[in-house]
């Protein structure tokens, strides 16, 4: 008996049943689904996505079984890859899974991917859904009509968040979802295919040499390097912010959502650092931003510190400008240094030192007062300073009205500088700038002259007799 085949022009296919057509162009017994148009397989009515045919005895597994074994290809059923230690499945008619070049591949010259679906392409090249927004080329994921930008695929169920779940799991990477960081105490995402986030080692990094920095998007450098986009302003070379084509100084970026700010909101904040945005200083009752890695902010000891007075209780910040030294140890350990003469040139606290070198002598300025002879961590530096007799009169230069300083510790360094002299103290407190009172700065000079030559005459007669005298000049 003749084998009858398929009445589709060029098929060679058997026609099967009492059609005329091959079950690819369907022929056969159809499932009974509305609207489905697959075949239904052995003698159930349905197709194998509908419930037909032998199904995969695993408990509780609905899917069917494949080939002449009971289990579905998720299990183990169906016939497999043929690679050593491979337990996926084959694909189509080889002997490999889609990983190791089985089934159809991608038609475009030199690529070795898998064509997606019905197409003749991978999903790089054109091939598989497309999402259905208008000019989007994307791919759409999973049984939706969408990208991932777009909505597609499944995505986390945290309330109100909107990004895409991560595979098999029901959050998103910043919920939890997909694999972590294997760092003890970590929960960040671990990256691409390593075991680490991005802030301990893992994904791809930058290239250039001892940069530890992570690499960003397509490109092989980080973004301090030039790695991702970059700022469309004109001679800008700083990478752009978040989906925008400008650097956080053109305006890209999130902003800060306090009315007439323009500045960066930070992180995960709608605020800038000045409206209270970012990491904050654990301090009790500072509302300062932490500065950097730490956990402080500027004046309670947060952010990169000068190494040469890193130690001191009244250590300052480091600055790049002066090779990671406060301006003021800059200019001690490197007078000769071009910068220190621009210290020097704009320093209100060196126009104070001049003037009272010109008019008294003796006067100390600027250096950490401790003892020699004991191991005493005090080091508390004063800005000009001179003991006569059993008085040491102190003159601080509180620029801007020290309006950054602590009180607190102000208090405590009072009661340090008390172990290291215990004679009496005489302190001149002088602000020299015009955010208090109007007066211009020659003319407060000469007041603070005026005030120091009447507190030698004072401390010469013993007039003083409070153990700490503080005089506040402008502040």
């Amino acid at each position: 008996m003749t084998q009858k085949t398929c009445s589709e022009s060029d098929c060679n296919a058997s026609a099967i049943g009492k059609t005329d057509k091959c079950v690819k162009h369907g022929g056969g017994k159809r499932c009974s689904e509305l609207d489905c148009k697959a075949s239904a397989k052995g003698k159930t009515d349905k197709c194998i996505a509908h419930g037909g045919g032998k199904r995969c005895n695993e408990p509780d597994c609905k899917a069917g079984a494949r080939g002449n074994t009971d289990k579905c290809v998720k299990h183990g059923g169906g016939k497999r890859c043929n690679e050593p230690d491979c337990k996926a499945s084959t694909q189509g008619k080889t002997d490999k899974c889609i990983k190791h070049g089985g089934g159809k591949r991608c038609n475009e010259p030199d690529c070795k991917k898998s064509a997606e679906g019905i197409t003749d392409k991978c999903v790089k090249h054109g091939g598989g859904k497309r999402c259905n927004e208008p000019d989007c080329k994307k791919s759409a994921e999973g049984k939706t009509d969408k990208c991932v930008k777009h909505g597609g695929g499944k995505r986390c169920n945290e309330p109100d968040c909107k990004k895409s779940a991560i595979k098999k799991f029901d959050k998103c990477i910043t919920h939890g979802g997909g694999k972590r960081c294997n760092e003890p105490d970590c929960k960040a995402g671990a990256r691409g295919n390593s075991d680490k986030c991005k802030t301990h080692g893992g994904g791809k990094r930058c290239n250039e040499p001892e940069c530890k920095s992570s690499s960003v998007d397509k490109t092989d450098k980080c973004i301090a390097h030039g790695g991702g986009k970059r700022c469309n302003e004109p001679d800008c070379k700083a990478g752009a912010r978040g989906n925008t084509d400008k650097c956080a100084k053109h305006g890209g970026g999130k902003r800060c959502n306090e009315p007439n700010c323009q500045s960066s909101a930070r992180e995960k904040y709608n605020k800038c650092i000045a409206h209270g945005g970012g990491k904050r200083c654990n301090e009790s009752d500072c509302k300062s931003g932490a500065i950097g890695k730490t956990d402080k902010c500027v004046t309670h000891g947060g952010g990169i510190r000068c190494p040469n007075c890193i130690d001191w209780i009244d250590s300052r910040s480091g600055s790049k400008v002066y090779d990671g030294y406060c301006a003021t140890c800059f200019k001690r350990i490197f007078p000769d240094d071009e910068r220190s003469k621009i210290i020097y040139t704009y320093t209100k606290e060196i126009m104070v030192r001049n003037a009272i070198n010109t008019n008294f002598e003796g006067f100390i300025h600027d250096k950490p007062l401790y003892t020699d002879n004991c191991n005493c961590t005090h080091k508390r530096r004063i800005d000009h300073y001179k003991l006569i007799g059993n008085t040491i009169l102190a003159i601080e230069t509180d620029e801007f009205g020290h309006r950054g300083y602590d009180k607190k510790d102000e208090e405590i360094r009072y009661h340090d500088l008390f172990m290291i002299h215990s004679g009496k103290w005489i302190f001149i407190r002088f602000n020299p700038d015009n955010n208090i009172s109007k007066v211009d700065i020659d003319d407060k000079i000469d007041k603070l002259i005026e005030t120091i030559n009447d507190c030698i005459n004072r401390i010469n007669n013993d007039e003083n007799k409070e153990l700490l005298e503080i005089i506040k000049m402008y502040c």
